[in-house]
């Protein structure tokens, strides 16, 4: 009884080694040795694309600018980048200061990540030249290569902020500074389209508050989520 045992076991060492032997010998040359069926799958489903639950607004628009470089600034060059657009221009007097130092911190919040960008548009292109638009980033204390302020022909910027984002910005001599415009900051993805979270009844925001704590660190949250699709 017990040979016939030892027949038995032998035979089960026998089939393991010619089915399993095989295939751990090639793991181990592929180097997938630890990488069972299961592990693989937990890998692949990490690589797929992260569900962040923002709303899609629609593309962006398409435009062309100054930076204060003097270089040539599109839309292309923000493709493959997450990036936040304002309209502003330097001598505002009123609530362009409070954009620019929270574009700040959103600027620092990221810094060194070359996958996200920062578009701020002047609505006073007669004044706000490329030298000009270079001082004001230079006094902000801008490091981000992909942060650029960006100037060109009035009208086209009026179109763009109006037509383009929906982000009101006008010419007022009644009123201080000269221009009105809105506070509102405008998140774009990595394909161009525009996203925002929804508000506590369920209605998308559009966009962002960008003179509030609130509405700094809501967009910071959700430019972390794109940054991870």
């Amino acid at each position: 009884m017990k040979s016939k045992a030892y027949i038995g076991v032998s035979l089960v060492v026998l089939v393991f080694g010619i089915i399993f032997i095989p295939k751990i010998i090639d793991r181990i040359k592929n180097g997938t040795v630890v990488q069972g069926d299961r592990i693989d799958a937990v890998s692949n489903h990490k690589n797929k694309n992260v569900e962040t639950g923002l709303v899609n607004i629609g593309p962006a628009p398409k435009f062309e600018l100054t930076n204060q470089n003097g270089k040539t600034i599109s839309n292309k060059t923000y493709e493959g980048k997450v990036y936040v657009v304002e309209f502003f221009f330097t001598t505002c007097p009123t609530i362009c200061p409070i954009m620019n130092k929270n574009m700040i911190t959103i600027q620092n919040e990221f810094f060194g990540n070359p996958n996200f960008g920062i578009a701020s548009v002047s609505i006073n292109p007669e004044n706000d030249t490329a030298e000009v638009l270079k001082k004001h980033a230079e006094d902000l204390g801008v490091k981000s290569t992909n942060w650029h302020f960006l100037t060109g022909d009035k009208k086209y910027i009026f179109e763009i902020a109006n037509k383009g984002f929906n982000l009101y910005a006008g010419e007022n001599k009644n009123v201080n500074g000269g221009f009105e415009h809105s506070g509102l900051f405008a998140l774009i993805d990595k394909e161009g389209n525009i996203r925002c979270r929804k508000d506590q009844f369920g209605n998308p925001i559009l966009y962002y508050d960008g003179l509030e704590p609130k509405g700094v660190k809501a967009i910071m949250d959700d430019i972390k989520k794109l940054l991870n699709e």
